[in-house]
């Protein structure tokens, strides 16, 4: 995997909405503290525009995109935010100035069909907060994503979960919010999971939906191809009327407990305050005990 270059004091990073629309509010106060980093913000034309749902419509969005991949001032890109939209885009971009010369494209969520295709084209990239998080998110979430960009090594700690199986796994990490990851299954985006370290993560799903992307996982083969599985923060998680008697960890399980891979629950990524940031596409060391769970990146 291709990793784009470390930025510098000086370097510009470029804020761009290729989904839902946002508050300007957030927008303005991620360029200050980018800005506090030494670093220079643009913000892309239609970034704080409205197109019903989306900042603009696909054409704007699309266009927006482009220029941050093409733009050889630009260092990164910085997605305003997930929701909706990405796979819209995705495609019908121009990649191939991008694959001459990378740049770090951060984000989460919706932000996972752009980290699909850019592993495809055998690049790193970063799942870390956006401006949201910049704004109201930890202190670590924000110290990985700086550190990640300037090049500085760090590592993910969580304390120890009664549910997690314990055990060593090396691979990429691939992976970040889960109904992406199983939309795109059998597609061209979709991964080649083997000796992978898969992480997932999601919010306001229900819990049969969470089983049934299980399933779908599971069905792909993927479970049985990975070296490691990391679970993120599952938010705001809805039960039908008549509960579905079963909790996130006991559906993981089933799938996966006997198939001799470490799992680790409750990392910090994901739909919460504490979004650290990882590299995706870097080969990592998962390291699951009785004790904690460590992703050295």
């Amino acid at each position: 995997m291709i990793e784009p270059p470390c930025l510098k004091s000086g370097d510009t990073v470029y804020i761009t909405a290729p989904a839902k629309a946002i508050e300007e509010s957030f927008i303005f106060a991620a360029k200050k503290t980018l800005e506090s980093w030494g670093l220079n913000v643009r913000i892309s034309p239609h970034c704080l525009g409205q197109f019903h749902y989306f900042s603009g419509s696909d054409e704007e969005r699309l266009a927006d995109f482009q220029i941050g991949l093409d733009d050889p001032s630009i260092k990164a890109i910085l997605c305003a935010r997930g929701g909706y939209g990405c796979v819209r885009l995705v495609e019908r971009l121009n990649w191939d100035l991008f694959k001459k010369f990378p740049k770090w494209v951060i984000g989460f969520s919706d932000i996972t069909v752009f980290h699909q295709k850019i592993h495809r084209l055998g690049i790193e990239s970063i799942h870390g907060i956006m401006p949201l998080g910049i704004v109201e998110g930890s202190d670590a979430a924000k110290e990985t994503l700086k550190n990640t960009l300037f090049g500085a090594s760090y590592t993910l700690e969580a304390p120890y979960v009664s549910e997690n199986i314990a055990g060593d796994a090396l691979g990429e990490l691939v992976g970040g919010n889960m109904a992406i990851v199983t939309s795109l299954l059998g597609t061209s985006l979709s991964y080649s999971f083997k000796n992978k370290v898969l992480v997932l993560e999601d919010v306001g799903e229900h819990v049969y939906k969470i089983d049934r992307m299980l399933n779908s996982l599971e069905l792909s083969g993927a479970f049985k191809q990975i070296n490691g599985l990391v679970l993120g923060g599952f938010t705001e998680i809805e039960d039908t009327d008549v509960p579905f008697g079963k909790t996130i960890k006991e559906l993981v399980l089933e799938k996966v407990q006997d198939l001799g891979i470490p799992v680790a629950f409750e990392l910090p990524v994901g739909h919460i305050k504490d979004n650290q940031a990882i590299i995706l596409g870097r080969t990592a060391v998962l390291k699951v005990t009785e004790t904690k769970t460590t992703l050295l990146i």
